[in-house]
C-alpha cells in the first residue's frame, strides 16, 4: 500500500473510532450512568487496539522514513507514530489502564463530599468560600471538598504506577518523560522556563500575598499567619479572593450567561448559537460538576459542558470553554482528520484564556454586561488589581502543580501527601492545615483525567499575553471587530496541526514562545 492509501484508510479508521469515543465520553460525563462508563471503556479499549497493532506501528515507521519532512504526509505519520508509539504495550496492560482511569473518572463525576452529613457540590463549596465570614464553616466545606481525595488515592497512585510501567516498557524513564516527548514539548526547556517565571514573580508574589493576608486577616479577625487553606477563595488557591469592596458577580446577577457568550463572539465573525443548542450547561445530579469542551467528530458538531450559575467565575468559564470550541468550529474541514486539530494542547488553552480572561477587561464590560461608565471609572483601577492578582496566582498554583506532578511520577512511593503541602508552602506561601498526612492532592481531578496536562495551561498563558500583544502591536483599538476573529481565524484555527505550535506562534505573532509579554501585562 502506498503512502496515499495508507494514510487515506488511517484517516477513516481514526474518525471512527475518536468519533465513538467522544460519545461515549459526553454521555458518561452528562448522565453518569455506568452503562456509559463500560462503553467509555470499551470506545478507548478499541481505539488504543488500533494504535497498539505492531504491524500497523512498523508501517507508520517505515513510511515516516520514506517522506520528506515537513510535508502534509510526513505531519500524519509524525502524528501517528507518536500515538501508536505510546500503546506499543501489552494488552493486558492497556486495558487495565483504560478500565482504572474510567473507573476512578466516573467517582469524580458522582462523589460529593458532606458537612454534617448533607452533601455539597463545587458550586456550593465555590460559594461559602468566595462568601462566607465565618471560619468553622469556611473549613468543614473546604474539608468536604478534599473528601473525594480519600476516595481516589489508591486507585490513582495505582494507576501512576501502571502509567510508568508502560512508559518504561518503551524506553521512557516514566510516564512524565514519555508525555512530553509525545506532545513535542521539551520539558528540560518548559521546566526552565517556568523556573525562570517563578524566579521573577517571587518578590512581586511575595507582596501580593502579603497584601491579600493583611486583607484576609482583617476580614476574619486573625493575624495573616494564622490563616489556612480555607481561608482562600477556591479550595487550591488558584483563584484571586475578592479586593475588598469589589463584587463582580453583581454586574451578572440576573443576566443570560449564554447570550452574553453568544454576543462576545458574534462581534468578531465568530457564531456559537449552534454549538450552544448542542451543549449541556446546567448543573444537575450524577453530571460532571467541571467544565470542558468536546469536538465530537471534527466537523463542527462541538459541545460544552458547564455548570452555569449567574456569577463571574461561570462567565469566564463559559467564554474560556468557547473559545476552544470556536477554535474547534473554525478549523480548517480540508485538512485531513489527523491534522484537523489544533497545534498544539496549549495552543487551544492560549484561544481559551484569552477569552477567558474578558470578564476583567473595561471594553468588554461596558459593551456586553452594560456596566455603567461612572461605575466602570469607580471599579476599574480595583479590576485591573484583581486580574493581575488572578494572573501571579494562577502562575504560582499552575508551577506548584506541574512541579508536584513530576515527583509523582517521579516515586509514587515517597510521602506525597507532605510533599504536597511543602510545596504550596514554597511556592504559593500558604500555610498548610495542622494534618497534612491526607490526600488533599489527589482530589484535583487533573492528576486522574488529564496526565501530565497542567503545564499547557501555563504556556496557554503566556501564549495568550503573546497573542494580545502581537494584536496590539498591529493596531487593533478594539479587541471586539472582525479584525480580531480574522486574526484568530486565519493564523491560528485554519493551520490547524499543519506545522506544530513553534510555527504556528511564530507565524501569528512574529516570534518564538515569549515569556516577557505576560511579565510585562501582569507583573512589571
Amino acid at each position: 500500500m502506498d503512502v496515499q492509501s495508507f494514510l487515506r484508510e488511517e484517516n477513516e479508521e481514526v474518525a471512527r473510532l475518536s468519533e465513538r469515543v467522544a460519545h461515549a465520553v459526553w454521555m458518561v460525563n452528562t448522565t453518569g450512568e455506568k452503562k456509559w462508563q463500560e462503553a467509555e471503556v470499551e470506545a478507548e479499549r478499541e481505539y488504543r487496539r488500533h494504535f497498539a497493532d505492531r504491524k500497523r506501528f512498523e508501517r507508520i515507521a517505515e513510511l515516516r522514513e520514506k517522506v520528506p519532512e515537513g510535508s502534509l504526509e510526513r505531519r500524519q505519520l509524525d502524528r501517528l507514530y507518536q500515538e501508536a508509539l505510546e500503546n506499543q504495550v501489552p494488552a493486558e496492560l492497556l486495558d487495565e489502564m483504560i478500565r482504572l482511569s474510567s473507573e476512578l473518572s466516573n467517582i469524580f463525576n458522582t462523589f460529593r463530599g458532606t458537612v454534617d452529613g448533607r452533601k455539597v457540590t463545587e458550586n456550593q463549596v465555590r460559594n461559602v468560600l468566595a462568601e462566607s465570614t465565618d471560619s468553622e464553616e469556611r473549613e468543614k466545606v473546604w474539608r468536604a471538598s478534599k473528601q473525594i481525595g480519600r476516595e481516589v488515592e489508591a486507585g490513582l497512585i495505582r494507576l501512576v504506577k501502571l502509567r510508568n510501567e508502560a512508559a518504561r516498557g518503551l524506553g521512557f524513564e516514566d510516564h512524565h518523560q514519555m508525555k512530553f516527548h509525545l506532545t513535542e514539548l521539551d520539558r528540560d526547556e518548559v521546566f526552565s522556563l517556568f523556573q525562570r517565571l517563578k524566579e521573577l514573580t517571587d518578590e512581586p508574589f511575595r507582596r501580593l500575598k502579603g497584601e491579600i493576608d493583611a486583607e484576609l486577616g482583617a476580614k476574619f479577625g486573625l493575624e495573616p499567619q494564622e490563616l489556612r487553606p480555607w481561608h482562600y477563595s477556591d479550595p487550591f488557591f488558584q483563584e484571586a479572593p475578592p479586593v475588598p469592596g469589589l463584587d463582580m458577580d453583581v454586574h451578572y446577577r440576573g443576566k443570560n450567561i449564554e447570550k452574553l457568550t453568544a454576543d462576545t463572539f458574534s462581534a468578531l465573525g465568530l457564531e456559537i448559537r449552534d454549538l450552544l443548542a448542542k451543549s449541556d450547561l446546567y448543573e444537575r445530579e450524577g453530571k460532571n460538576q467541571h467544565a470542558f469542551c468536546l469536538d465530537m467528530n471534527r466537523r463542527g458538531d462541538v459541545r460544552v459542558l458547564c455548570n452555569i450559575r449567574d456569577n463571574e467565575y461561570w462567565m469566564s468559564t463559559m467564554l474560556h470553554e468557547f473559545g476552544h470550541a470556536v477554535y474547534d468550529k473554525y478549523g480548517d474541514r480540508n485538512l485531513p482528520f489527523i491534522l484537523r486539530t489544533p497545534a498544539h494542547i496549549f495552543t487551544t488553552e492560549a484561544v481559551a484564556m484569552f477569552f477567558g480572561r474578558l470578564t476583567r477587561n473595561r471594553e468588554w464590560l461596558e459593551r456586553f454586561p452594560r456596566v455603567d461608565r461612572a461605575e466602570l471609572s469607580r471599579i476599574m483601577p480595583q479590576v485591573e488589581k484583581m486580574l493581575k492578582r488572578q494572573m501571579l496566582i494562577v502562575a504560582r498554583w499552575i508551577i506548584t502543580f506541574v512541579t508536584f506532578e513530576r515527583e509523582l511520577y517521579r516515586d509514587p512511593d515517597q510521602d506525597l501527601n507532605r510533599l504536597w503541602w511543602k510545596l504550596v508552602r514554597e511556592i504559593q506561601y500558604v500555610n498548610p492545615p495542622e494534618e497534612t498526612d491526607e490526600p488533599h492532592w489527589a482530589s484535583k481531578i487533573h492528576f486522574t483525567i488529564a496526565p501530565v496536562y497542567y503545564q499547557n495551561y501555563l504556556l496557554g498563558e503566556l501564549t495568550a499575553s503573546q497573542f494580545d500583544a502581537a494584536l496590539r502591536r498591529n493596531g487593533a483599538t478594539s479587541l471586539f471587530t472582525e479584525e480580531t476573529g480574522r486574526f484568530f481565524l486565519e493564523k491560528v484555527f485554519l493551520p490547524g496541526d499543519r506545522s506544530g505550535w513553534r510555527v504556528l506562534i511564530e507565524e501569528a505573532t512574529g516570534e518564538s514562545l515569549n515569556p516577557e509579554h505576560f511579565v510585562n501585562q501582569f507583573v512589571s
